[in-house]
């Protein structure tokens, strides 16, 4: 396991540095800095779903470069970012010291994070896009989760669907479930020199490992881990293009089956609620 970690770390450090570049490409930073009211699309999208966050004590655990951490804390929380690569963290905190967001940011692999933040010490643990695929077992991931909450406390998750994650994008312009749907102890062994945005030069770190892990299993593992789920909620779109060449994009960033729009969920929100003592 600590060699899949580190391989992907190293991939992690390589995106970081050009996600956060100011061409133009990757995250388009800029942006953040030009406009104080900005939020990331992702964060946007499920504005409504995310409700009132002022004054809340958030953790948001694989925070990348920074760019949907700053966000919550535009909406009034006070946020912690978690990531287990010092490049994305370097990156994010050079982001908001010119945006002059209030964050905090912590380095860790999100398996270790009760060794780092305060046990029971959040109200909101906030997962975005693109995150669950890096964990080998989703049942160790619920049990962090519910224990950084604060009784009443919650989890809201913004995933790509693990259908989603099945499909393979090279095998024309149909739809092709070929990879595991469920949770495998062995991962899946990737070497791309491409991510998922535009970026001014190619991976140099360019293998990586990853798992996938079912609805259900995500479910029952936050069950398990002693949560109450109160929402969950499947999209036909997610934001990024996912499956180049078979997609469209629609405005607010997210991008949706150019032909059979709605044949298979794409991406989900899902909260669940620790409940009071």
């Amino acid at each position: 396991m600590q060699h899949f970690l580190d391989t992907n770390r190293a991939n992690w450090d390589d995106r970081a540095s050009a996600h956060a570049a100011r061409t133009g490409l990757g995250y388009q930073v800029q942006r953040y800095v030009d406009d104080p009211a900005r939020l990331s699309d992702v964060v946007r999208f499920d504005r409504d779903r995310l409700g009132d966050v002022t004054g809340l004590r958030t953790v948001h655990l694989q925070c990348h470069i920074g760019t949907d951490t700053l966000s919550l804390a535009r909406l009034g929380a006070h946020v912690t970012g978690l990531d287990f690569s010092p490049v994305a963290l370097a990156e994010a905190r050079t982001l908001v010291h010119e945006t002059g967001d209030r964050v905090d940011f912590v380095e860790s692999d999100v398996y270790s994070a009760l060794s780092v933040l305060e046990p029971g010490g959040f109200d909101l643990v906030y997962t975005g896009i693109g995150a669950l695929c890096w964990l080998p077992s989703i049942d160790r991931w619920a049990a962090v989760v519910a224990g950084l909450l604060a009784p009443g406390g919650r989890l809201f998750l913004r995933e790509g669907h693990p259908i989603l994650w099945a499909m393979d994008e090279r095998l024309g312009d149909d739809l092709h479930l070929r990879f595991p749907y469920f949770e495998h102890e062995t991962p899946l062994e990737w070497d791309d020199d491409s991510t998922y945005v535009q970026t001014d030069r190619p991976m140099t770190a360019t293998k990586t490992y990853e798992w996938n892990h079912g609805l259900g299993e995500i479910v029952t593992a936050l069950l398990n881990a002693g949560l109450k789920l109160t929402m969950l909620v499947e999209h036909d779109s997610v934001p990024w293009e996912a499956l180049p060449g078979q997609m469209v994009e629609r405005p607010g960033g997210e991008f949706a089956l150019s032909t059979r729009a709605g044949v298979a969920p794409l991406s989900y929100t899902l909260q669940a609620v620790k409940p009071p003592r």
